[in-house]
């Protein structure tokens, strides 16, 4: 028996123009001090919690500090050649928002099992978030997700710092299909464990 694929796609930082990514790098900290705590995060143990049964690919994005949407497309569809049906696809910020407009312009040549979104903002008119202008779906298109996927999922943290949890609400408005998990203090999913996640993930099998 063949293992259940899960793949995930993190996060990262787009930029309207290439003077604003220079001006982020002069005003940033340093993350990457050998005195820095590496940040404990539920994508560090995400397989290993899942088990041997599955099959995870949770592949580094090209450029994740000044992503381009172009080049996540072209690397997602590398490995289209590794994916079978019945895949789990699970995006989070901007790897969500990727997943959403991938999916809103195209289809996959594998059937998609579940798709997990979490912490995505749409782009309704009042996020203003232009630096991922190439990454954000209008929400009149939301509604081109229907069929991708045989099940989606939207995950969102009332607590969220950087999505409203209004827009988790718009996404669902839009897909009346999909399924809105809700937590209370998850923040982004900036934390050290997600059980809630894998534990979704096995009830599925």
């Amino acid at each position: 028996m063949s293992k259940q694929q899960v793949f995930y796609i993190h996060g990262g930082e787009s930029y309207e123009s290439y003077e604003d990514f220079i001006e982020r790098l002069k005003t940033k900290d340093i993350w990457d001090l050998p005195s820095a705590q590496s940040l404990k995060k539920w994508t560090n143990t995400f397989a290993s919690d899942l088990g041997e049964e599955y099959e995870v690919f949770m592949p580094a994005m090209p450029n994740k500090n000044n992503a381009k949407y172009e080049e996540w497309k072209i690397w997602f569809e590398k490995h289209f050649e590794y994916l079978r049906d019945d895949a789990v696809l699970i995006g989070c910020s901007l790897g969500a928002m990727f997943l959403t407009k991938y999916f809103v312009e195209n289809r996959t040549p594998f059937m998609v099992r579940e798709l997990i979104i979490m912490a995505c903002p749409v782009q309704d008119g009042t996020f203003s978030d232009k630096d991922c202008g190439d990454f954000l779906t209008n929400i009149e298109d939301l509604p081109k997700l229907s069929g991708k996927a045989r099940k989606i999922t939207i995950m969102q943290s009332k607590d969220d710092f950087l999505v409203p949890y209004e827009h988790a609400l718009k996404y669902r408005e839009a897909l009346p299909e999909a399924e809105l998990v809700t937590f209370e203090d998850k923040n982004h999913f900036l934390v050290e464990e997600l059980p809630e996640l894998v534990e979704m993930i096995k009830k599925l099998n």
